[in-house]
């Protein structure tokens, strides 16, 4: 099963010409040789760009063909800027910030007129993330009389708090921003999820308590709700027109690791707190226990029955970009964390011999070999864990104390926020509620079935 791709002319050559010098052009991984990790991360990087179509004349910076949600087009750019971090490449860095720039919207806050009316909070969330690895990897900064990537963020934070919802379940943040949107009663692990680990990493960025003592709190929401349970699993969300009794239990690789970043900054934030060195070990240990087999990681609600979406393909790249920047935000996991890196690391090269190119990665690295599953996710998730075998070599993250040089504005986003209001001017079309349905659509069904070195 592969997704419906479109690949520009200039692309399209560059595959013929990969193909034609497919035994040079293979993946050959050697985890101790770092040029060749950043070899094999350049392989899936260009592989994993020349589905995008957005720089061309004519099309829109920052989104990606059907059947790509924007809020993986966000994730992608996170994975670039991680990639020009770890390597030093900039090959992409003029498309990245151009998609970045392009959809911070007129408010600086990602809430672009052309996705606005369908925005969940995680969509939002996933492109304030990259902006966030932006200012901690000292990505370039934009001009100075545009958006900047700590402010970015920041509004972004603000504007989710300030969508803390007491009505129902005692607190949380809905999966939907607007109420005409489906889904909008479903209050879901990944957009609490983004908010706990923004919070925790602005924590660490600015030093500023205030963040912290969010994460806190949507931890203490996550656990006492049930979303994460005493072993550390984190199911997927609740309808809060139960008011959150019901959960579905279905998990996913991205939940648990948005969770576990987000610890380690606290962890780092806090000095090394026992509370949350415990958290981080029952994270770590339950992660090997659902998400690994055989060392390797695999998405266990979908690849082996091959039922995996367009979103969930691309899982494990943030899975795995969250392990390598908890091993050195916390480093007494690092033993824990590295070997799995290693062997996903090698496991996914192993898949990488498909496609037109012979270099394209497959979904079930578990497999060993291409399994027929080519698109955006599964090279990002190949990229994701090629690169974070670069954690050795990588310069630490920075903060504003310690060499970042992102302007940052505390109070941005307080103000700016599009409320329901301002939407309804326009009427809804099919289109724009169109992606949102499906998912939610989906996520009904199984409610009902169910009911980087420590910084100092």
């Amino acid at each position: 099963m592969k997704p419906f791709r479109r690949r520009n002319l200039l692309s399209v050559g560059l595959s013929v010409l990969l193909a034609t010098n497919h035994v040079s052009a293979q993946i050959d991984l050697d985890l101790r040789n770092p040029e060749s990790i950043k070899a094999a991360a350049k392989i899936a990087a260009d592989e994993m760009v020349s589905y995008y179509t957005g720089y061309l004349p004519g099309d829109v910076p920052g989104n990606l063909p059907a059947p790509y949600y924007w809020w993986e087009a966000g994730a992608m750019f996170g994975a670039l800027i991680d990639y020009w971090y770890f390597t030093g490449d900039d090959t992409h860095n003029n498309i990245t910030t151009q998609a970045m720039l392009h959809q911070v919207g007129p408010d600086w806050d990602f809430m672009p007129p052309n996705q606005t009316k369908t925005e969940g909070n995680d969509d939002q969330a996933f492109w304030a993330m990259a902006a966030l690895s932006a200012a901690e990897n000292k990505y370039p900064n934009p001009p100075s009389d545009g958006p900047q990537w700590l402010a970015l963020v920041q509004a972004v934070f603000n504007q989710q708090a300030a969508r803390w919802d007491t009505q129902t379940c005692a607190g949380g943040l809905k999966w939907q921003i607007f109420p005409f949107n489906n889904g909008y009663n479903y209050k879901n692990t990944i957009s609490n999820g983004c908010f706990f680990n923004m919070g925790a990493r602005l924590a660490v960025y600015t030093g500023n308590d205030t963040y912290a003592e969010w994460a806190e709190k949507t931890w203490e929401w996550t656990e006492t709700i049930g979303l994460m349970d005493a072993n550390y699993n984190f199911y997927d969300g609740s309808d809060d027109n139960l008011n959150c009794t019901e959960l579905d239990h279905i998990q996913w690789t991205y939940n648990a690791g948005t969770y576990l970043v987000g610890a380690a900054n606290m962890y780092n934030f806090t000095g090394g707190a026992s509370v949350w060195e415990e958290r981080l070990t029952g994270i770590i240990q339950r992660i090997g226990e659902v998400f690994v087999r055989d060392g390797v990681l695999f998405e266990v609600a979908c690849e082996d029955i091959g039922t995996c979406n367009i979103d969930q393909r691309s899982f494990k790249a943030y899975l795995a970009r969250w392990m390598a920047a908890t091993a050195v935000r916390a480093p007494f996991t690092y033993p824990m964390l590295k070997p799995l890196l290693e062997t996903s690391a090698m496991a996914a090269a192993s898949t990488c011999h498909g496609g037109e190119s012979g270099t394209q990665c497959g979904l079930k690295w578990t497999q060993g070999s291409f399994d027929g599953w080519t698109g955006v996710g599964e090279q990002m998730s190949a990229l994701e864990v090629f690169q974070s075998n670069l954690i050795d070599y990588a310069e630490g993250p920075v903060t504003e104390v310690s060499g970042g040089t992102s302007p940052g504005d505390p109070s941005s986003g307080t103000t700016s926020d599009v409320g329901p209001a301002d939407l309804h001017r326009d009427a809804m079309t099919t289109a724009d509620k169109a992606g949102a349905a499906i998912l939610t659509v989906l996520v009904s069904f199984l409610v009902i079935g169910s009911a980087w070195w420590m910084v100092v």
